[in-house]
C-alpha cells in the first residue's frame, strides 16, 4: 500500500454503499445520506427534505446548526482549541461554576461521551465504598432494560443481554432488577450494594418513566444501605422532560448525575455531577480522560445550558409535549391496530405498538422516513419521538399529517 494520499480520495463521490464498503459494520443506517440541516429541517444527498423528531438521539435539543451554537464555537475555534489535563481552562470553568449552581452538585467531572460520564460515575461508586467500608462492598444494581453505554463495565450494568452477547466474561457483582418494582429493589438492595444506577425515564429501554414512589424507595434503600445512588439522565436531562434534569421534577436527588447528549448540542461532551464528599475520592490521578473539559466542547455546552435552564424555555417544552402528547393519543385512537398507548415525559415520548403490530416498529419508521418523517425506535415494540425543544405546534402538526401518511401506506390492503 502506498503511503502516500491518493490526491482524489477526498473528492471522491460518498453514497450509503461507502459505509458498507469501508466502516465497521457496527450500525445499519437509514438509505439516505443527510447532507445539510438547520433546526429541525434536514436534506439529503438527493435534496429531500424531511422533519427532524430524532434531534439525534435527543441531541440536537437545540436544533441542527443552531446559529448562537455556531457563533460561540466559531468564536472559541479562534481562541483555543485543546490543552492536555495538566492545565484547565476557562470555558470549563465557566461550565462547572454554571452546571453545580444549576443542580445538587458540588463537583463536575468532564469526559466526551454518556457511557464515559457512567464509567467514571460507577468507578467512583466502587472507590468510594471500598475506602469507606471495605472491598466487601461493590455490588452494583441495575435495572432491567437500562442502558447506560457501551464500555464493558457499562454496557455489563445495563440490563439488556442482547448488547453484551459474546462479550464474555462480564465484570462480576452487577444484579438487575425489573424497573418499577419497589419489591424488587428491597430485595436486591442490600448492605454489600455499593452503588444503584436508574435511568429516571428509560429511554433505550422502551421510553418507560420512572414511578415517582419507586425513585423514592431507592433514595430511601441508599440511604439506609449506605449505597450511591446514580442517576443517568443522558438522555433525560437538559431540559428533555421540561426540568433542566428528570430529577427535579420528581423531587428526588441522587448523590451522582450523569449528563451527556444534549450538553452539546451535538458536540461530544458528557459530565458526571457529584457532592464534595463523594469528589474527595477520586483524587489526583485515580482517572481522567484526554478530551475531557476541552474548551471547544465546554464552550458550547455553557451556551446551551444558559439557553436552555431559563424558566419560559422550559415551560414551552412542557407546553409542546401537551402538544404532541394530544396527538400521540389521537393517533393510538385512530390507529389501534397499529398503537396502543403512549408514555414518556417532556419531549422524550414512545408510541407502544399494538399486539398486531409486534416487533415491526422499524416497519413504521421506514414508512415515515419515506413520507420525510424522521423518527426513532426503542426496541422492536415502541416507536419513540425526541424533537429539538425548540420544536414549533406547526411542526408538530405536521409530523402528525407525515406519519398518517406512512401509517395508511403501511395499512393499505396488499
Amino acid at each position: 500500500m502506498n503511503a502516500k494520499l491518493d490526491s482524489t480520495v477526498t473528492t471522491r463521490p460518498v453514497t450509503r454503499q461507502t459505509f458498507d464498503d469501508v466502516l465497521v459494520p457496527t450500525y445499519a443506517p437509514a438509505a439516505m445520506v443527510p447532507v445539510r440541516a438547520s433546526g429541525l429541517d434536514l436534506w439529503d444527498q438527493n435534496g429531500k427534505h424531511y422533519l427532524d423528531f430524532t434531534s439525534g438521539i435527543a441531541v440536537a435539543s437545540l436544533g441542527h446548526c443552531n446559529p448562537a451554537l455556531v457563533e460561540t464555537l466559531t468564536q472559541q475555534a479562534n481562541t483555543l482549541w485543546h490543552l492536555g489535563n495538566g492545565y484547565t481552562n476557562e470555558p470549563v470553568l465557566r461550565l462547572a461554576l454554571a452546571l453545580t449552581e444549576a443542580t445538587f452538585a458540588d463537583r463536575a467531572f468532564f469526559c466526551n461521551s454518556g457511557a464515559e460520564a457512567n464509567e467514571a460515575a460507577l468507578k467512583l461508586a466502587r472507590k468510594h465504598a471500598h475506602t469507606k467500608f471495605g472491598a466487601h462492598k461493590s455490588r452494583v444494581v441495575s435495572c432491567l432494560n437500562s442502558f447506560h453505554g457501551r464500555t464493558l463495565f457499562t454496557v455489563s450494568v445495563g440490563g439488556q443481554a442482547k448488547y453484551t452477547e459474546g462479550f464474555e466474561p462480564l465484570p462480576p457483582s452487577i444484579d438487575h432488577i425489573p424497573y418499577n418494582d419497589i419489591e424488587a429493589a428491597r430485595a436486591a438492595i442490600g448492605d454489600d450494594v455499593c452503588a444503584v444506577i436508574v435511568e429516571p425515564v428509560q429511554g433505550e429501554g422502551g421510553v418507560m418513566p420512572g414511578n415517582p414512589e419507586y425513585l423514592r424507595e431507592l433514595r430511601e434503600l441508599c440511604n439506609k444501605t449506605g449505597a450511591v445512588l446514580i442517576f443517568d439522565e443522558v438522555q433525560s436531562g437538559m431540559g428533555r422532560t421540561g426540568a433542566l434534569f428528570a430529577y427535579q421534577g420528581y423531587g428526588v436527588t441522587p448523590d451522582i448525575l450523569t449528563a451527556a447528549k444534549a450538553l452539546g448540542n451535538g458536540y461530544p461532551i458528557g459530565a458526571m455531577l457529584t457532592t464534595n464528599e463523594l469528589a474527595q475520592t477520586l483524587s489526583v490521578g485515580t482517572h481522567g480522560t484526554t478530551y475531557g473539559g476541552n474548551p471547544m466542547a465546554a464552550s458550547v455546552a455553557l451556551k446551551v445550558l444558559e439557553t436552555i435552564n431559563q424558566p419560559a424555555f422550559l415551560a414551552r417544552v412542557k407546553e409542546a409535549s401537551v402538544n404532541l402528547i394530544a396527538k400521540l393519543e389521537t393517533l393510538v385512537k385512530d390507529y389501534p391496530n397499529v398503537f396502543s398507548a403512549v408514555r414518556g415525559s417532556g419531549l422524550l415520548l414512545g408510541v407502544v405498538v399494538a399486539e398486531a403490530f409486534k416487533g415491526r416498529s422499524k416497519d413504521i419508521q421506514r414508512a415515515a422516513e419515506a413520507q420525510g418523517l424522521m423518527v426513532l425506535i426503542a426496541g422492536t415494540d415502541v416507536l419513540r419521538l425526541a424533537p429539538a425543544l425548540i420544536v414549533s405546534d406547526a411542526q408538530i402538526e405536521e409530523a402528525d399529517r407525515l406519519l398518517r401518511l406512512a401509517l395508511n401506506e403501511l395499512t393499505k390492503p396488499a
